[in-house]
């Protein structure tokens, strides 16, 4: 089933790239990072609340807490500067590399969560950067 969440991400994560370039002409990047973060969040509270899962905050450790705002700043970081190089650039070329992210997570698992880099990771992880060259050159 994960494969299909996953296939379902990338088909949104393409239509943010296509509906972001359309979005943002003649828009300062940050208040259309701030409006689309907007929109996100009312999205996903109304999915917790659908759910009932907003009980679940009261198990949060402070780890959990700390790693999550951390995941949340990167988050948003990420987005500002990828609206910023899809007003600056082709979305042709921005999102292959934006998706680098790919090959830099399998080489930061490694390093900071002891994931084994296997033949298969590693050729992965060296196909998306060759393909990301192909791509933007």
């Amino acid at each position: 089933m994960w494969w299909i969440y996953a296939l379902l991400s990338a088909l949104f994560a393409a239509l943010t790239a296509i509906f972001a370039k359309v979005g943002i002409k003649g828009v300062d990047t940050d208040l259309a990072t701030a409006i689309r973060t907007v929109v996100i969040l009312l999205i996903a509270w109304a999915i917790v609340l659908y759910k009932g899962a907003g009980a679940g905050m009261n198990g949060l450790t402070k780890q959990n807490w700390i790693f999550l705002c951390l995941s949340g700043c990167a988050t948003g970081l990420s987005w500002i500067f990828y609206f910023k190089a899809l007003q600056a650039g082709k979305v042709s070329q921005v999102a292959p590399v934006d998706k680098l992210s790919v090959a830099i997570a399998i080489a930061l698992s490694v390093i900071f969560l002891g994931e084994p880099l296997t033949l298969k990771s590693a050729s992965g992880a060296a196909l998306i950067i060759a393909g990301t060259l192909v791509l933007i050159f």
